[in-house]
């Protein structure tokens, strides 16, 4: 029980776990789906071309980046794939989920402003908190 405890106070363990799960699926969902291995292998890192978006610094690269690794795209994607009868849009939805699910379970996950290692998986560089008050304990000390 106690391991139990450990696993699911930790949320970084259970964000990979997950991810792990997303990219099995997806992975299986494809080959049940008779799709092109080939394809899959070309279009796999095809979300990491959103890294570019660094170029325009850390705050645009971190919306560019979490534009291509948020799961909302690749699901809501995937449902007008099969809503509509689109195998193809179907199938390009699970490799971008399997992507997903690959970063995630290697420990990449979206992105803070703070700069390309601050994501979700560990917490911003600055806590919140510590965020919010820096500006106000700024303005103190000037004032004193």
């Amino acid at each position: 029980m106690a391991r139990a405890h450990a696993l699911l106070t930790a949320p970084r363990a259970l964000l990979r776990l997950e991810g792990a799960a997303m990219l099995s699926v997806a992975v299986a969902l494809y080959g049940v789906h008779g799709g092109n291995w080939g394809l899959f292998a070309l279009l796999l890192l095809a979300p990491d071309l959103s890294m570019l978006g660094y170029r325009g610094g850390a705050t645009v690269g971190a919306a560019w980046y979490n534009a291509a690794h948020t799961e909302l795209v690749p699901v809501a994607l995937g449902a007008v794939g099969l809503a509509g009868g689109h195998p193809a849009v179907f199938l390009v939805a699970l490799i971008w989920g399997a992507h997903i699910g690959l970063d995630r379970a290697l420990g990449y996950g979206l992105k803070y402003p703070d700069g390309f290692t601050a994501t979700h998986l560990d917490g911003p560089a600055t806590p919140p908190a510590q965020a919010e008050a820096a500006p106000q304990r700024a303005r103190r000390e000037g004032a004193a």
